[in-house]
């Protein structure tokens, strides 16, 4: 996705601040709970090669991460 184009801001903080964390895992939890999945986009330093992290817990999460990505799981059977 590109910055501004489809992404919706659920929610902001630092992990630091215990009010924030406590909101970025209430925000992950209700986004899983609604089935969807969570991935962190990141960056091969070396070669440039983007992809994905997918992370089942909060606690997965990078701590260097600018942002984790919610997409719907695919349809069908």
């Amino acid at each position: 996705m590109k910055p501004g184009f489809g992404e919706v801001l659920l929610t902001e903080g630092d992990p630091r601040v215990r009010e924030d964390e406590e909101r970025l895992v209430e925000e992950f939890r209700r986004q899983l709970d609604e089935g969807m999945w969570a991935a962190v986009p990141m960056v091969e330093p070396v070669s440039g090669r983007r992809e994905a992290q997918l992370v089942r817990k909060f606690e997965e999460i990078p701590t260097d991460a600018d942002r984790v990505i919610f997409f719907p799981r695919a349809a069908g059977g």
